[in-house]
């Protein structure tokens, strides 16, 4: 007897070719039979009419800080995710001395939006190595984590204060490797490193002081043991970040080791310049590197409020510095003086075309209730006013606690970003997970995926899509026995209705350590989510088993595994 078979389904096993209808059977955590079964499991789903596939992968998450109060990274599993990967853009929570600490938490609340309250009422310091850290996330782990090691958290630990001022001496880049050695014996699956990133301060992150020899005896190390490199580039220069993809072909060239970069988006203004970017990696996979852009499926939406500083603002230097660090006393005398509010308003003007469409979304008190959902163009006519002067002024009414949403600034025409998320050559993710919690939902991305570019505009066959977020993200990372469903591979399965698998709305809830709030979205239309054979979450009875595991494991179970197939172009 099996110990799970999943009875009618269609499965659509991850190899791109046509779905077709079967039994799956489960024994322990592994799949045992895929096919006609007549034996019976000690429990049985019904999957008729219904998507059996494998379990999604999303390889760009900042869930570090999450896991370690919560093992399912909620709402991530309910969305069809059984593994992640956190310690991109160069930071992990390890290896991390007690000294540091606060400095690694200042650049988390800087880059990816994290709530300094969540850390000091969230958190128990209780490790500083690596190993440490993946043994302390491991307790009630529901999610599979592949755990990359930050850059910035390497040079701190070797370097101490001079990680942030100085390129390494050789003896330090010594220590660098050895250090990353350890880590990749511990279970990282790779390293990331920035190129791009500031501190809380708004100096540059720790790893972009590295030279080019640092960075190439650290793809050294990746290279000993088939390990990834993930980067972020200077995204908003084309010509920069072609200059990061040459430089990833040779660092892959050289030392055989995948490489990935992210983001990349597609608007209206930059449509030549991804042109030219993919132009560059089609040519580098041509002369047999591997340097793959990750893409999103989402459009580029941001919510904000003065309470907090936001990314939106990062290209306005007088508002940025204020809410970055003014406090709310200091930012509300700025608004309510007319010299400096007038500097302010002369500022913003860069994106007139933007002001009016922003959508005010939630107030605090009663006096501005009925104004919510309406844009700061209707509410400007409405108080004979600007959009910019009406923002500010309910951000005055409403004690900072006036939030807006500015939606689809980006990537958000359908035909490109279809076609680009169809490229063979081209790896979904840069959901940013975990991260950026009040300024949007960073779930649903795989959701999106089916309703809008599966069923909505046709760019791409439902079993292209499930095979872009499983085997092939399973074999450009090197995950083991993930990606496929095929007797022998772990049993990470997601079931799903494919007419009605999307995001759901994006919802304002209250459950971050710290009094805290964030932005998540429901999905919609997944049933079921195995992780090890066993049932981790279902849309009837929420979460459940905790079977998860730290992938790709401890260097000495796969060190000697052939390095993965590359995925065909």
């Amino acid at each position: 007897m099996y110990d799970l078979v999943i009875r009618n389904g269609r499965v659509v096993d991850g190899t791109g070719l046509p779905a077709f209808v079967a039994d799956v059977a489960i024994s322990g955590r592994r799949i045992a039979r895929i096919g006609r079964i007549a034996e019976r499991g000690v429990r049985e789903i019904d999957a008729t009419g219904r998507v059996v596939a494998p379990g999604f992968i999303d390889p760009h998450t900042h869930f570090d800080a999450q896991l370690l109060w919560d093992g399912c990274a909620r709402p991530a599993l309910s969305h069809g995710i059984t593994t992640i990967v956190p310690g991109n853009c160069s930071l992990s929570l390890a290896p991390l001395k007690a000294a540091h600490r606060m400095k690694l938490v200042g650049m988390f609340n800087q880059i990816e939006e994290m709530p300094l309250k969540a850390f000091r009422e969230g958190v128990v310091w209780d490790w500083e190595t690596f190993p440490d850290y993946l043994a302390r996330i491991r307790k009630g782990l529901a999610i599979n984590v592949a755990p990359l090691v930050g850059h910035s958290l390497i040079r701190l630990w070797v370097m101490d204060e001079a990680a942030m001022q100085l390129t390494a001496t050789p003896a330090e880049i010594e220590r660098m490797c050895a250090l990353l050695r350890e880590c990749l014996d511990a279970g990282a699956i790779g390293l990331s490193t920035s190129y791009v990133d500031m501190d809380e301060t708004l100096q540059p992150v720790p790893s972009r002081l590295a030279d080019a020899r640092e960075i190439d005896a650290l793809a050294a190390v990746l290279g000993e043991y088939g390990r990834l490199l993930q980067i972020v580039p200077e995204f908003y220069d084309p010509d920069l970040t072609i200059a990061r993809v040459d430089q990833l072909a040779e660092l892959s060239l050289r030392h055989g080791i995948p490489t990935t970069f992210s983001p990349l988006f597609v608007t209206n203004d930059n449509v030549a310049g991804v042109e030219r970017v993919m132009k560059r990696v089609e040519e580098q996979f041509a002369r047999g590197a591997r340097v793959w852009p990750q893409v999103q499926t989402r459009p580029i939406d941001i919510s904000f409020s003065f309470a907090v500083p936001s990314l939106l603002f990062f290209r306005f230097p007088g508002w940025y510095r204020l809410i970055r660090f003014g406090s709310p006393e200091e930012i509300k005398a700025a608004f309510g003086d007319p010299a400096r509010r007038a500097k302010l308003v002369a500022e913003a003007a860069a994106l007139d075309a933007l002001w009016p469409r922003v959508v005010l979304r939630h107030v605090a008190g009663e006096a501005n209730r009925a104004l919510v959902g309406k844009t700061l163009g209707e509410i400007a006519q409405l108080r004979g006013t600007t959009p910019v002067e009406a923002m500010i002024d309910l951000s005055l009414e409403e004690d900072l606690d006036a939030h807006f949403l500015a939606a689809d600034m980006g990537h958000n025409d359908d035909a490109r970003v279809g076609a680009l998320l169809r490229h063979p050559l081209v790896h979904v993710g840069a959901s940013d997970g975990g991260a950026h919690i009040l300024s949007f939902s960073t779930y649903g991305d795989t959701g999106y995926l089916f309703a809008r570019f599966v069923r909505a505009t046709k760019a791409m066959t439902l079993e292209e899509a499930v095979k872009k977020i499983t085997a092939d993200t399973a074999a450009i990372w090197g995950i083991p026995d993930r990606g496929l469903l095929k007797p022998g591979q772990v049993a990470d399965i997601t079931i799903f209705d494919p007419d009605t698998i999307d995001r759901g709305q994006e919802d304002y809830v209250h459950d971050v350590p710290g009094d805290g709030w964030r932005y998540v979205r429901d999905s919609q239309g997944v049933e079921l989510v195995i992780v090890g054979g066993a049932v981790a979450w279902s849309a009837a009875g929420g979460y459940q088993a905790a079977a998860g595991e730290i992938l790709p494991g401890p260097a000495c179970e796969t060190r000697d595994m052939a390095a993965p197939e590359q995925v065909a172009a």
